[in-house]
C-alpha cells in the first residue's frame, strides 16, 4: 500500500490542477473582452460557422432524387424564418422540424 504522504500529495496535486483548470477561463476572460481580435471574430464568426454547417449538412444530398426536396424546403424555411424574425433559435428549430417531418412522413426511407 502506498505511503499516506504520497496519497495526500497526489490528492493535493489533483485538486490544485482541477481548481486551476476551472479558474483559467475566468482569469483569461477579462483581458479578452477588450481585445480587438475577439471583437472582430465575434462579428464575423457566426456567419462563417453557418456557412460551414450549411456545406456540411448539404454535402451528401443527392440533388437528382425526389428526397432532395426535404433539405431544400428546410433550408428555405430556415432562411425565411431568420429574415422574418431575426431569431437564430427560432429559425434553426423551425428548419429542423420541417426537415424531420418531411424526411419522416413525405420521404420515408
Amino acid at each position: 500500500m502506498p505511503d499516506p504522504g504520497y496519497l495526500l500529495a497526489a490528492v493535493a496535486v489533483s485538486a490544485a490542477v482541477t481548481w486551476a483548470l476551472r479558474a483559467l477561463p475566468f482569469a483569461v476572460l477579462a483581458p479578452l473582452r477588450s481585445s480587438r481580435t475577439v471583437r472582430y471574430l465575434s462579428t464575423r464568426m457566426p456567419a462563417g460557422v453557418m456557412v460551414i454547417l450549411l456545406g456540411y449538412c448539404l454535402r451528401d444530398v443527392s440533388w437528382t432524387a425526389p428526397s432532395a426536396l426535404a433539405p431544400i424546403v428546410a433550408l428555405a424555411v430556415t432562411a425565411g424564418l431568420h429574415l422574418w424574425r431575426r431569431n437564430a433559435v427560432l429559425s434553426i428549430v423551425g428548419g429542423t422540424v420541417v426537415h424531420v417531418l418531411m424526411a419522416s412522413f413525405v420521404f420515408p426511407a
